[in-house]
C-alpha cells in the first residue's frame, strides 16, 4: 500500500472542513510513508494498545499545523498533545486509529480527527490510507466520501442489521460487561470486527455496518466518527449500564434496538 505524497505544509486560507481534509490526508501519508521503517512500538494499555515513531510524528504534523493556522483553538491528541486555546473549539487528533493492525500490516488503520466545540461535535475527517478514502462530515455538511455523497445510515430492525463490535477480551471475565455485550451481539443478524473504531464509524455512516458499539471509548475515537454517522441521518448514544459506558451509532432503529438490549 502506497499513500499519496502530500504537502508538508498546509495552504494559509483554508475553512475547517478543507484543513481537516488537509490534515487528516497528511497524517495518513506521513504514517504510511514511516509504516515500513516502524519495526517497534510501545505498548500502552496492553498489546494491542500500542504506539509507534509513526503516530507521534503524525501527531506533532498535525498540531504543528493547527498551532500555526488556528493559534486560539484548543488540542486534544491521543498521543499526549495538549494546548489551552481561547476559542472555545477543540481540534480532537487519533493520528493512527488502528495502531496494532498498522504495526502488523493490517490494512484497517486510519487517521481521524474531529472538532468540537459547547454545543458537541462540528466535524469528524478520517481518512483511510488503504482505499485513499476521505470521510468529512459534520453539521449542516452530509457525510461525504471523497468528496460524493457516502450513502445513509438507513434505519432498519437490528436484527436484520450487520453489527460492528468489538469488547476487548479482559471485559469478558465481567459479567456486567460481557452479558450486555453480548445480547446486544446475539441481537444483530451478524456481526464484524475491523480493529479501528474510526474506520468502522465511517463505514457505518454510509450503511455498510447498520449499527457499531463498544465500551469506554475516549473522545478521539468517538467524535470523529460519531459526526460522520450523525451528518448520513444516522443516531447516536452513550449509555451506562453496570458502571459501564457503551457508545452506540448506526442507523435510529438499530441503535435503538442495540441500546434496549444493552440495558436488558
Amino acid at each position: 500500500m502506497t499513500a499519496p505524497a502530500s504537502p508538508q505544509t498546509a495552504p494559509d486560507a483554508l475553512d475547517d472542513t478543507d484543513l481537516a481534509a488537509w490534515l487528516v490526508r497528511s497524517a495518513g501519508a506521513l504514517a504510511a510513508r514511516m509504516r515500513a521503517g516502524v519495526t517497534t512500538f510501545e505498548e500502552k494499555t496492553s498489546i494491542s494498545d500500542v504506539v509507534t515513531a509513526a503516530d507521534h510524528a503524525a501527531e506533532q504534523l498535525v498540531v504543528d499545523t493547527l498551532r500555526r493556522l488556528r493559534p486560539e483553538d484548543s488540542i486534544l491528541g491521543e498521543e499526549g498533545s495538549s494546548h489551552e486555546g481561547s476559542s472555545g473549539r477543540t481540534w480532537v487528533i487519533d493520528p493512527v486509529d488502528g495502531t496494532y493492525n498498522f504495526f502488523t500490516g493490517g490494512s484497517y488503520w486510519c487517521s481521524a480527527l474531529a472538532l468540537k466545540d459547547d454545543d458537541g461535535v462540528r466535524l469528524g475527517a478520517v481518512y483511510h490510507p488503504a482505499e485513499d478514502a476521505l470521510w468529512l462530515g459534520g453539521r449542516d455538511r452530509p457525510t461525504t466520501r471523497n468528496r460524493v455523497p457516502a450513502g445513509l445510515a438507513v434505519s432498519a430492525p437490528l436484527a436484520q442489521s450487520c453489527a460492528s463490535v468489538y469488547l476487548h477480551h479482559t471485559y469478558f471475565r465481567d459479567a456486567a460487561a460481557a452479558q450486555p455485550y453480548l445480547a446486544a451481539v446475539l441481537g444483530a443478524a451478524t456481526y464484524r470486527s475491523w480493529g479501528s473504531a474510526s474506520c468502522e464509524l465511517a463505514a457505518t455512516s454510509a450503511g455498510i455496518f447498520g449499527v457499531w458499539f463498544q465500551q469506554g471509548l475516549p473522545e478521539w475515537d468517538w467524535l470523529p466518527g460519531k459526526a460522520l454517522v450523525e451528518a448520513a441521518g444516522g443516531d447516536t448514544a452513550v449509555v451506562a449500564v453496570n458502571g459501564y459506558h457503551w457508545y452506540v451509532a448506526g442507523g435510529r432503529q438499530q441503535v435503538a434496538d442495540a441500546v434496549a438490549l444493552l440495558q436488558g
